[in-house]
């Protein structure tokens, strides 16, 4: 295991000296689900059809890496969301989704130092999407839920990309906007909270574990425990 260095309270950091420099950077990819936002979309979903604390079981099992397969993961838990209705979507956003503290500072630090912001989750496009707009984020890419007469299906939708962003596929986005951007992976920065964001983390040139599971904590070149986002400034300037 890689010396670890508590450079603050909350504040983790390996394999590296600070500070970096921000604008060294030129593309920073985020995942949504308690990276970006508070929550896990998918386990309050299930709240509207009283399937909460089985939704959440798989969803943490998968976050920590017990679940291997993160797309038969995301399929078992989203059959479970048959019959919701789709306005159940908007008061998971209006009643329960906040943005972490910090995420609007980290975002418009980024932006003001020149980088592109990506979002890449394993969620919905309903959330994905308006979050990026709510952020001024340039790019996203996550799931899309199926639904038919006003109501959840309990299916994925197949995209142009595939069917289902999972961390291979979180993996390969960012190395395919670095690559259409004309930048290495070495100038990406990628920040995360659970299992599937592993792959990403691994090919960027700064790994960021925010508020973690163990095993990405220990992975991460900077660990943010305490505090918000914009924490990763203080190794940034």
């Amino acid at each position: 295991m890689p010396s670890a260095n508590e450079i603050a309270p909350g504040l983790v950091i390996r394999q590296f000296t600070p500070p970096l420099r921000l604008s060294d950077f030129k593309l920073i990819a985020f995942d949504m689900d308690s990276t970006l936002i508070n929550i896990e979309c998918i386990d309050e979903i299930a709240d509207a059809v009283g399937k909460k604390a089985e939704v959440a079981a798989i969803t943490e099992a998968t976050m920590r890496g017990e679940i291997k397969d993160f797309k038969e993961s995301l399929r078992r838990r989203v059959a479970l969301l048959q019959g919701v209705p789709v306005a159940s979507l908007q008061q998971v956003y209006d009643q329960r989704l906040r943005l972490n503290p910090g995420a609007e500072q980290l975002v418009a630090a980024c932006k003001a130092a020149g980088l592109k912001v990506l979002l890449v989750s394993g969620g919905f496009t309903f959330f994905a999407n308006r979050v990026k707009e709510r952020l001024g984020i340039d790019f996203a890419r996550s799931n899309l839920l199926d639904e038919a007469d006003g109501h959840l299906t309990g299916q994925v939708v197949q995209q142009s990309w595939g069917d289902i962003c999972d961390g291979a596929e979180k993996r390969r986005t960012l190395l395919e906007v670095a690559s259409l951007m004309g930048v290495s992976p070495a100038e990406c920065i990628a920040v995360g909270d659970g299992a599937n964001d592993l792959p990403m983390m691994g090919e960027a040139g700064l790994s960021v574990a925010y508020h973690a599971k163990p095993k990405v904590r220990e992975a991460a070149m900077v660990a943010i425990n305490e505090g918000g986002l914009d924490r990763l400034l203080e190794v940034l300037n």
